[in-house]
């Protein structure tokens, strides 16, 4: 299966889903694929189940930073199969920070994700780049910002569902909870565990831009998808569900 974004990745992701751009000034402006449509275009199945929502309050208005005093003292999480199914990734200590390398599959054991992630950019246009819906067991990182376990916020979106596959990849992604495990194989061989800080739902026009694309010095995760009641008469869903995350092994 080809790492490259398909051409039909250009909208946001639906036949129902309208596109939505780059906004905003500045340094945050470059990094954020703002808004409301990342994932705006999660498409309804023919008879559409309603995804998890995140509990209340299951995530702070402004996550917390990484404090070392404060990490909790997690167990060496065991060598995991990378994306080929053969050699295993090898976990990252405590508190290292890592260099660049691309990713290459998440994990997330609590909601069943095991899926192979693509690098997304932006087209031409400035639209940005989604899995296209035909695809849509996989994740799609945002390779123009960190990659996981660099310092600051690495973004990987995914569907909430389509009308090809029914229930998509991050599905299940407002059921985490504080302290869940996510687990990132790197094209370098590397295993970066994160810490799931919380997950919280935004309209999508009051989407946390600084929080999931603003700068960071401490290595942080943010998951993507839509969320809320599908709208039969917009033909999308009325929010995103964000999970924040940091490095902890």
């Amino acid at each position: 299966m080809s790492q490259q974004p398909d051409a039909t990745a250009s909208g946001v992701g639906g036949r129902h889903g309208r596109p939505w751009r780059v906004a905003g000034a500045g340094l945050v402006a470059l990094l954020a694929l703002v808004g409301a449509g990342l994932i705006g275009a999660a498409l309804n199945s023919p008879d559409p189940l309603r995804p998890p929502q995140p509990s209340a309050g299951a995530a702070p208005d402004r996550p917390a930073a990484v404090n070392p005093a404060t990490r909790p003292d997690l167990d060496a999480p065991s060598p995991t199969p990378d994306a080929s199914g053969g050699a295993s990734a090898t976990p990252v200590p405590a508190g290292r920070v890592l260099t660049r390398s691309e990713p290459i599959k998440i994990m997330i054991s609590r909601i069943g994700v095991d899926a192979t992630i693509m690098p997304l950019g932006l087209n031409s246009d400035g639209m940005v780049q989604v899995p296209p819906l035909a695809k849509a067991e996989l994740a799609g990182w945002y390779q123009l910002g960190p990659t996981p376990g660099e310092p600051g916020n690495s973004v990987i979106v995914g569907h909430v569902d389509s009308k090809e596959i029914g229930p998509a990849v991050f599905f299940r992604l407002g059921a985490l909870l504080p302290g869940d495990t996510i687990e990132v194989i790197r094209r370098d061989g590397s295993l970066a565990t994160f810490a799931v800080d919380g997950v919280k739902s935004y309209p999508k026009r009051a989407f946390p831009t600084e929080l999931v694309y603003g700068p960071s010095e401490a290595p942080g995760l943010r998951l993507v998808t839509c969320g809320g009641d599908f709208d039969e008469r917009t033909g999308s869903y009325p929010d995103n569900i964000i999970a924040f995350a940091k490095l902890v092994g």
